[in-house]
């Protein structure tokens, strides 16, 4: 039995692993492999996992503590547990809900969460959906006065912080998006379109979803000038105008009051960079290896940039996080939190609302699971003695 758009029967579902093979279950090859899939050969895809599994515990044992307090604080709010919903475009491609779904399961959970420029809600219905601290991610497609634009309207509706993406100069060759006929499906002819339609009428109960939707949802956030929100266009197409600068860094910390996240950063050179431009938290991130294949596993890189930043802005990281104890380890490396991308959209896949919740619980419970055994009550304890790294990685 597949689970549907509001069940996620726990014996079906103990890891993210379980919520990945029911979105597959149930989602178009192309929406299922858009989230999935990874740049070209998919190297640094796989690495992101692999190198999490080449870190070993060295727990501290026959502790016994009273109570236990996963809250953190990040950029000034405090989260229930030291993990950010990352952002995910074409979200309402997943499922009808989409962003709002994310945001609900999200203040539900008490954690942050934040929202694409690629979004199909609109920032302010995403912002009513939730109470929890929400981020806006900025990407410059559209152009400067769109993008101007979604700043304000973020500032208006009470997210807190901004989040610059840098590692977008082109979209990376997303070599299953070519293959599943994105392009054509987004913005092709009629007859383009033709031969890749079979997907869709084997996932009836997400075609009928799709259809009863309204179809192709546009770029709510995105509005051009005279036009209205922006059609949904291919990531390639629309990301190719839209890379940021160290530059436009500049121009946004002028438009912007509140605290910016530079997120794409893999070395500590860049890192100093960022908080040069002013940036008060930097996300080490290789955009799930989505772009440049054959980069660092962000886990891997993490070290380097918590050294450099030296507590001048928050360190957080993304890329390849599929269980608590992955948490435990990015926090021991200095980490103040992680952001998740796929490990949500996997739940969202697979069972909306309801499947994000189980994302979160899932990936909770593994977290103090995962400190308590180490015997640690809260993730100010963790620290880099409590890890040991492959040997290879100290050259």
């Amino acid at each position: 039995m597949i689970a549907s758009a509001t069940t996620v029967p726990s014996s079906q579902v103990v890891n993210i692993e379980d919520l990945r093979r029911l979105a597959k279950r149930r989602l178009p090859r192309v929406v299922f492999d858009y989230l999935d899939g990874g740049a070209e050969a998919e190297v640094t895809l796989r690495e992101n996992c692999r190198a999490f599994e080449a870190i070993t515990f060295r727990p501290r044992q026959a502790i016994s503590r009273a109570d236990y307090d996963l809250r953190t604080r990040v950029l000034g709010s405090e989260i229930a547990f030291p993990i950010i919903l990352g952002p995910i475009g074409y979200t309402r491609l997943i499922h009808a809900s989409g962003e709002l779904a994310v945001a609900r399961a999200a203040a539900a959970a008490g954690i942050g969460y934040v929202v694409a420029t690629f979004a199909g809600h609109r920032l302010e219905n995403v912002r009513e959906a939730s109470s929890a601290p929400l981020w806006y991610q900025l990407y410059l497609i559209g152009g400067r006065n769109a993008a101007e634009a979604g700043i304000e309207r973020a500032r208006q509706a009470g997210y807190s912080a901004l989040v610059i993406t840098v590692d977008t100069s082109v979209s990376g060759l997303r070599e299953r998006d070519l293959r599943n006929g994105m392009k054509e499906l987004l913005a092709g002819s009629p007859f383009a379109k033709l031969p890749f339609l079979v997907q869709f009428l084997t996932r009836p109960a997400w075609l009928r979803s799709f259809l009863l939707d309204g179809g192709l949802p546009r770029l709510e956030n995105v509005v051009v000038q005279d036009q209205g929100p922006m059609p949904l266009v291919d990531v390639s197409a629309g990301l190719a105008s839209a890379a940021v600068t160290w530059k436009d860094l500049r121009w946004i910390r002028e438009i912007w009051p509140g605290p910016i996240v530079v997120k794409g950063i893999l070395t500590g050179d860049d890192a100093r960079r960022a908080i040069d431009e002013g940036a008060a938290a930097i996300v080490v991130s290789n955009h799930g290896g989505r772009q440049l294949d054959g980069v660092s596993a962000t886990i891997k890189a993490l070290p380097e940039v918590v050294s450099v930043v030296n507590g001048q802005a928050e360190v957080l990281m993304d890329g390849g996080v599929r269980r608590g104890g992955d948490v435990v380890k990015a926090i021991c490396l200095g980490a103040r939190a992680v952001l998740i991308g796929r490990a949500y959209g996997y739940g969202l896949g697979a069972a909306g609302e309801t499947g994000v919740a189980r994302a979160l619980e899932i990936l909770r419970a593994g977290l103090e699971r995962t400190l308590r055994l180490l015997g640690c009550g809260t993730p100010e304890e963790l620290d880099s003695s409590l890890v040991q790294l492959p040997d290879e990685w100290r050259h």
